[in-house]
């Protein structure tokens, strides 16, 4: 379980190590402190408690924006965007190179990427689609998740 976490950190070249605050429930990760831990081993049907990390879905993990935020300052995977390029990302929107401001790490095709405004708040993470020092125009990074998601779904009325 910890694997999942520590795979997903790496795409950004981040390192990280998860203590016994560490705790899985069902398909969903979490952080807690020893007073949640043991309120949470009283209480078998809780649900959410501390800090969420992100969940398992057929498969695949999806981060919290707060696992994002976590690894920011140690990931050196990350692109710095402007405010237009901020703004649509958020709305769910890819990234060009015309809206990338700064890049740190990796700008190879496949690569993932944290992705920052210029105040070097995260905004979520996207897939390098082009070689960044090659491409000269177009979409360059796709959007993979992005702190607007959460928005964006609550408008959605379930079917």
């Amino acid at each position: 379980m910890v694997e999942t976490l520590e795979s997903f950190a790496k795409f950004f070249g981040v390192k990280i190590s998860l203590n016994k605050n560490f705790v899985r429930k069902g398909n969903r990760y979490f952080l807690l402190d020893e007073r949640l831990r043991a309120l949470a081993k009283e209480i078998s049907g809780w649900q959410f408690a501390g800090a969420y990390l992100g969940k398992n879905k057929n498969g695949k993990f999806y981060p919290s924006s707060l696992l994002l935020f976590m690894i920011t300052d140690q990931a050196e995977n990350k692109i710095i965007v402007d405010d237009k390029a901020a703004w649509l990302f958020v709305c769910g929107r890819d990234i060009f190179k015309e809206g990338i401001m700064r890049v740190y790490g990796s700008k190879t095709r496949g690569a993932y990427t944290l992705v920052l405004n210029k105040h070097g708040e995260c905004l979520g993470f996207g897939r390098i689609t082009e070689n960044l020092d090659e491409a000269k125009e177009g979409v360059v990074v796709e959007n993979v998740s992005d702190i607007g998601d959460f928005l964006r779904r609550e408008r959605t009325p379930k079917q």
